[in-house]
C-alpha cells in the first residue's frame, strides 16, 4: 500500500509531531500539581531525558505514547507502508527505553512509565484514578512499574 503523502508532505508531518510538553504530559503535569506532588520537567542531564523527576522520593516518570514506544494496546498499530523502516524504528525505540531505564536504576531511581492509552481515548483512567495509581506508586517502594488501562504493574527490566 503507497502511502497517501508525497514524501515531502509526510516528512513535514512527521516533524511535527512534538516531543516535548505534549498533551499527556501536560495533563500529567496537572495531576502532580493538583497533588502538591514537586516535580521538574525535561531532565537533559539524566538518561533518557525524562518526563518528570520527583527528587525527594528518588522517582522518574516517563510518559509513552502507545505508538512510538510499541505498547501492545488498542493505540498501537503498525503502519502497513514501509513496514521494515516501522518495524526497526520501533525496535530500536524500545531498546533505547529498556537501555534509559537500566541506566537510571543504577543510579538508584525508581522508574515509572505511564502510558498514552491510561491518559487518552475512549478506555481512559479517570482522574481520580490515574492519581491513585500515581501515588500508590510514588509511595510504595516498588522500583519499576507502568500504568496503562488496566491499572498499575510491575516492571521487570
Amino acid at each position: 500500500m503507497a502511502d497517501v503523502h508525497s514524501k515531502e508532505i509526510r516528512s513535514k508531518n512527521m516533524r511535527a509531531i512534538a516531543t516535548q510538553y505534549t498533551a499527556i504530559e501536560k495533563q500529567l503535569a496537572a495531576l502532580l500539581t493538583e497533588r502538591g506532588i514537586p516535580f521538574r520537567m525535561q531532565d537533559a542531564s539524566l538518561a533518557g531525558k525524562p518526563d518528570f523527576v520527583l527528587e525527594s522520593e528518588r522517582c522518574i516518570i516517563f510518559t509513552h505514547g502507545c505508538f512510538w514506544h510499541q505498547h501492545h494496546c488498542y493505540l498501537f498499530k503498525m503502519p502497513a507502508t514501509r513496514h521494515e523502516f516501522w518495524l526497526h524504528k520501533l525496535k530500536n525505540n524500545a531498546a533505547r527505553d529498556r537501555r534509559n531505564m537500566t541506566s537510571l536504576a543504577a543510579l538508584g531511581w525508581r522508574v515509572l512509565v505511564v502510558w498514552e492509552c491510561s491518559l487518552r481515548w475512549k478506555k481512559k483512567l479517570s482522574p481520580q484514578a490515574l492519581t491513585e495509581r500515581l501515588e500508590e506508586w510514588i509511595y510504595s517502594g516498588v522500583c519499576h512499574a507502568e500504568i496503562d488501562t488496566q491499572g498499575i504493574h510491575q516492571l521487570a527490566l
